[in-house]
This record gives structure tokens, sequence and C-alpha cells, in this order.
């Protein structure tokens, strides 16, 4: 079975099924998870995303939120994905193509009260993600990213047994009536890096149950 890996996503390519693994946002972490590409086969190489690696920050209204939590949101969810994406699209010129998917969020396509800067974050992974597939269309390299609707993730699932209503209340929100699976996120993933979305360029995809088309 062939193998390769996306920072963040593990893909078994004979199945084309997906896994998430830990990564932490920066060009030696790219490095780090592209180089053993190289000894697993060429189609593995050119195809790599940023780590899955975000956070939320203080819940605050837009005017108090503190400028340390608004630098550290921003630095780690807008930021890192632009310093992996230096990195990417460096070593994708020196390839000749390449496929590159960003994390962004249902929260970067609308809006929501009290995480103004989670907001601003996604938001801006969205316009980068479409920025950059404009500029490097032509050099063979395809910029997507996905925004998924609450997932059931580590995160959200120790929040919830803080909070157990929060679980109900957003199932209820989505027109699926319940919430994802990290495995449905991972084969966005990998079907935009594959080949068979080899138009695909620009899309910010929401991986939401239906949630943008209310």
């Amino acid at each position: 079975m062939r193998t390769l890996v996306i920072a963040g996503i593990v893909v078994a390519a004979s199945t084309g099924t997906a896994l998430a693994q830990d990564a932490a946002a920066g060009e030696q972490v790219f490095r780090r998870l592209c180089s053993p590409c190289h000894d697993i086969g060429p189609e593995a190489k050119v195809k790599l995303g940023p780590p899955l690696n975000g956070i939320e920050g203080r819940t605050a209204l837009t005017p108090d939120c503190s400028i340390e939590n608004w630098n550290r949101v921003i630095a780690i969810n807008l930021t890192g994905v632009w310093l992996c994406m230096k990195a990417e699209i460096t070593q994708m010129l020196k390839q000749g193509a390449g496929a590159i998917v960003n994390t962004s969020s249902i929260m970067g396509l609308t809006g929501a009260i009290r995480v103004p800067a989670y907001t601003a974050a996604k938001h801006g992974v969205a316009g980068l993600t479409k920025a950059a597939a404009l500029e490097y269309g032509r050099q063979g390299i395809r910029i997507n990213a996905v925004c998924p609707a609450p997932i059931y993730t580590p995160l959200l699932m120790g929040a919830f047994k803080k909070r157990p209503e929060m679980e109900q209340r957003y199932a209820r929100s989505e027109p699926m009536k319940r919430l994802g699976q990290p495995e449905e996120v991972a084969e966005a993933v990998a079907w935009l890096c594959s080949d068979r979305a080899s138009y695909v360029t620009g899309l910010p995809m929401p991986i939401d149950g239906g949630y943008m088309a209310q």
C-alpha cells in the first residue's frame, strides 16, 4: 500500500481513505512532513496541505477582545497557514505542480458572535486561499480550503463534557441534524488533493451538513 503524507493528513492511496494526524504550523513542520514523501513516489511529493491545528481563543464581544487574544488567534490560525503556504509553494514551483488544502471553517464563510478573532482569521484563510489560487494556477498549483461545521474533534468533545447541551444545540442547527466526523473532512481533503479534482482551485468548500445552504 502506497501512502502519501499531507501535512495534517495521512492518506492511504490504495483505498482513498484518510486519517487525521497531529501537526503544527510553520515551514519546519512542512519540510519534516514533506521529506518522507520523496521516498514513496512522485505523486506524493506534490500533494501537501497545511496542518489542521487551530484555536478558538477566548470568547468575548468585539470591543472586549483583548489584543493578546487577538494576536494569538491570528498568529496561529492565519499567520501559521501563510507560513506553511510560503514553504509549500516554493517547493511546488520547483516540482512544477502541487495541491494545497487549507483549513478554514464555516466561520470563514459567515459570522458568529463572541469569536471576533477566530472569525477574522478563518475569513482570512479563505481569502488567502483565493488570492494564492489566482497567483499560481498557471504554474500547475491548485489551492483550495475546507470549511467545516462543528466536527467531533477531541477539543469539541471536551467542551461537550462540560456543557452537554451544546451538542444538541449544534446538531439542531444543522439540516442533517448531526455533527460531522473527522473522517468526513479528511475524505474531502483527500479528494481535493487528488487528480480527480484537477479543475478545482480557489474553492473554500463547506463541509457542513448543509448549514450554509440555509
